[in-house]
């Protein structure tokens, strides 16, 4: 075999075990895949009866936000989240500007934060800044958003199967991207994954109807990234980075083979000197 080749093929495959090892020793402790999981509890129902406080500094139970015999959208981030949670509330406004339905007509929204140290001032601000970028300024009274405690906030996410958890260490939380359907009563009725909701108004109809979907694929989008601070990389980045090593490593190994087959079909010629 050519040796300068195989020399490069070696120290590739050493580089990308050299980084993986030191990622994994420079990555947080904590496991996002268990820390965000969401388990899918169709037909669950949710607990009517918790108390939180609205964005003008108002306790409010869910009862009350869901007298209207309309389907609500249930959307849980904190308001600090520095990018899944942006993404969700755009995506989110996208799908509103596009379907013909109305929030306080066909469908209401809970946006609730689980981080129990932020307040009504934070709810205030995301909401009049949500707001503002929708452009309907009268879908705030039926587009609800709430700070809590920490055990009631822990038993409505438990009830419809989102897990978060913070890390001290990124001053993360590490949580799934989603929309969760709710029927009027506050039955689970579906689940959106992602950013992206071009089934919005489809739930909305189901929801409408008391029907409850089927599960669907858990495809997780993670919010747990990079932290300059500390110079660490969280799950979805550092995932990024050995696939991209590995893929440079196959593409590096695919080169080496198939110059070392084109050299084992030419002939070695031998040229005779005068």
């Amino acid at each position: 075999m050519n040796t300068p080749r195989l020399t490069l093929l070696l120290i590739a495959i050493a580089l990308l075990f050299a980084a993986g090892k030191d990622a994994s020793a420079e990555s947080s402790i904590l496991d996002p895949l268990s820390a965000a999981s969401l388990e899918q509890r169709l037909g669950s129902q949710v607990p009517l009866d918790l108390q939180f406080t609205n964005s003008k500094g108002e306790k409010v139970q869910l009862a009350d936000l869901m007298q209207n015999d309309r389907p609500v959208v249930l959307n849980l981030v904190y308001f600090e989240c520095p990018m899944l949670c942006n993404m969700t509330m755009d995506g989110l406004l996208e799908t509103l500007r596009a379907i013909d339905f109305e929030i306080g007509q066909d469908f209401d929204i809970i946006t609730l934060s689980f981080d129990s140290r932020e307040g009504p001032k934070l709810a205030a601000g995301k909401k009049k800044s949500v707001l503002k970028a929708y452009g309907k300024p009268e879908a705030g009274a039926n587009w609800h958003f709430l700070t809590g405690e920490k055990d009631a906030i822990r038993t409505l996410t438990d009830s419809v199967g989102f897990q978060f958890q913070y890390d001290p260490l990124t001053k993360q939380y590490a949580h799934s991207a989603g929309l969760i359907v709710l029927t009027s009563e506050g039955i689970v009725s579906r689940y959106l994954q992602g950013v992206q909701y071009r089934d919005l108004r489809l739930s909305v109809v189901e929801a409408s109807n008391g029907e409850v979907s089927t599960v669907t694929d858990n495809i997780l989008l993670l919010c747990y990234q990079y932290d300059p601070a500390s110079g660490k990389y969280g799950f979805a980045v550092l995932t990024a980075i050995r696939l991209g090593g590995i893929a440079m490593v196959i593409g590096l190994a695919g080169y080496v083979i198939y110059h070392l087959r084109r050299e084992k079909r030419v002939p070695t010629n031998t040229v005779a000197s005068e």
